[in-house]
């Protein structure tokens, strides 16, 4: 991932956070109960993924380079051999 994809992830991430956690303190009394949850549902949502953004935005700067050796998930893992069996 080029630096500057990386960069715009971190960016969207920092926006979509800020930018949903106002919305939910924004919100004005008086609506059924039904809107509060489909709305507390969006912002949940939402800032989890722009904590997942935030994430692989980060690790793509080299921000997070302890976690570059995490190969669990792409199956790089390397188990000790015994003898056969």
């Amino acid at each position: 991932m080029s630096r500057k994809i990386a960069g715009f992830l971190v960016a969207l991430a920092a926006f979509m956070i800020v930018e949903w956690i106002n919305l939910g303190f924004n919100l004005q009394d008086g609506h059924p109960t039904a809107f509060y949850v489909v709305h507390g549902v969006l912002v949940a949502v939402n800032v989890g993924l722009g904590l997942v953004l935030g994430f692989v935005g980060l690790r793509g700067l080299g921000g997070l380079r302890g976690l570059r050796g995490l190969r669990g998930l792409r199956g790089g893992v390397q188990r000790p051999q015994g003898p056969p069996v």
